[in-house]
């Protein structure tokens, strides 16, 4: 199938050629026709499968019959509206609008929040068509008045199950509450949990289920392994990796934004270029550390949950879990980040003993085992000789307990045993070497506090 036999309009098929596509996706040969029917659909596609231009090119056909050439203002009303959960993702999305309605007479921009809101109120004043928000700074532009979405006839949630991860139902009811009711409605989602399923009730008439694959599952360009390593030899191992396999663009997730920001600073210690971006970081920061990885001036970009969704680049080789994620779904999205439009991609998790049982989730929910390796020179409990646990210090010290997970399914436990090497043979190893030097134990006096928070550092608080 090309794009051609999809039946839309020569100045879209000219820009799409211009983007280097032929064939549409199995997202987009499915959700296209039934978009330019001018049907409601619920979608769901794994991750980097091409879901933007499966809402977007159909949305600029049907608009296209209709577009307004006069350069006044009030003969430009918003007629579609596209709302994303993240800052990024609402760029990108809005980026590639722009580039597929190159040839047409429609107006794009987007608004977000980290910015100034001038500069968006000057944009919407000179007649937009199509506008891309994200739901907060979206109403933000309600209350000043500088937005009227009376005349909407087009609406998009993009990764609306991410949006509902991050509480914004809230606003989206309220936003729902501003449109006409007489609108083509399109939902697309990475997955479809319960509560995507209410809100598709609410939202859509009569509405086309378009699913591609397996929900919650990786693409099969992605190549999976765990590295079983103590928590105290992540960043270690994490730079003996990139440096002994000369990974150019990396992408590590960490679970908390000190988290991120600790490690990008100790590896660029280590000689090894990173930034780090994620919700505490202001707007301007964030585009230009996704900037300077997109150009290679970085090698690592260290990230929070917060980007899972909102990276997009074309061909990104290699992406690692340095912190397990605390939901087995964030796993599937983070890993989404590399192997995508049929490009292969390579997914490495750094798996501390604390964390097999998060793995053994992931497993039960992408049904599927994930190889697992032990490196020379970082075997498990090969640093715990020179440090001492709470216990072992008699006391001194307060011992922070992890918070308890829900029991799993059988399956997923014997996952977990597997995976824990219970009644297994040892896992093969590779031959790379890197020889550690180990710290000596200090088997008396009175540990520093210094070193005692050192001893704690694995243990991190949820704040992302």
């Amino acid at each position: 199938m090309s794009f051609e036999s999809l039946g839309l309009a020569p100045e879209i098929l000219r820009a799409v050629t211009e983007q280097g596509y032929t064939e549409p996706t199995p997202i987009q040969a499915q959700a296209i026709p039934v978009v330019l029917q001018g049907r409601d659909i619920m979608a769901g596609a794994q991750t980097g499968t091409g879901k933007t231009a499966g809402f977007t090119l159909p949305l600029l056909h049907r608009m296209a019959a209709h577009a307004s050439t006069s350069t006044s203002p009030a003969k430009h009303p918003v007629r579609a509206l596209i709302l994303t959960p993240t800052r990024e993702l609402a760029a990108q999305v809005e980026e590639s609008v722009r580039a597929y309605g190159k040839f047409l007479p429609l107006k794009v921009t987007v608004i977000y929040g980290g910015v100034n809101m001038n500069p968006q109120i000057d944009a919407l004043r000179t007649g937009i068509d199509i506008v891309v928000a994200t739901p907060g700074r979206l109403l933000d532009h309600v209350q000043q008045r500088s937005i009227n979405l009376s005349r909407v006839e087009f609406l998009v949630l993009d990764e609306a199950d991410r949006m509902l991860d991050m509480g914004f139902l809230p606003d989206l009811k309220r936003i729902m509450d501003l449109l006409p009711k007489q609108r083509q409605s399109l939902l697309f989602s990475a997955t479809f949990a319960e509560e995507i399923k209410r809100l598709s009730d609410s939202l859509l008439r009569d509405p086309v289920l378009i699913e591609v694959a397996r929900r919650n599952t990786a693409a099969e360009t992605v190549t999976q392994i765990a590295y079983q390593v103590d928590q105290e030899r992540k960043r270690d191992l994490l730079a003996h990796l990139i440096k002994s396999q000369d990974l150019r663009q990396v992408l590590v997730f960490t679970r908390t934004k000190h988290g991120a920001d600790r490690l990008a600073h100790q590896l660029d210690r280590d000689g090894i270029r990173s930034d780090a971006i994620h919700g505490d970081k202001t707007q301007p920061q964030r585009t230009k550390a996704l900037s300077d990885f997109k150009d290679g001036v970085v090698r690592v970009l260290v990230a929070t949950d917060v980007a899972a969704r909102g990276i997009d680049i074309d061909q990104l080789p290699h992406v690692f879990n340095f912190e397990m994620p605390n939901s087995p779904e964030d796993y599937v999205h983070r890993i989404g980040r590399t192997g995508r439009a049929g490009s292969q991609g390579d997914a490495i998790s750094l798996v501390s003993k604390e964390e097999m049982r998060m793995l053994a989730e992931i497993e039960h929910l992408i049904k599927r085992e994930i190889p697992k390796q032990v490196l020379a020179g970082f075997e498990p409990g090969s640093a715990s000789s020179s440090a001492e646990s709470p216990r072992e210090r008699g006391g001194r010290g307060r011992e922070r307990t992890p918070q308890r997970r829900p029991e799993l399914p059988p399956a997923a436990e014997r996952h977990a045993q597997r995976a824990s090497g219970e009644g297994l043979p040892k896992p093969a190893t590779n031959n790379h070497h890197l020889k550690q030097p180990m710290g000596h134990a200090a088997s008396h006096g009175k540990r520093p506090q210094r070193q005692v928070a050192a001893l704690l550092g694995g243990l991190k608080r949820k704040d992302d």
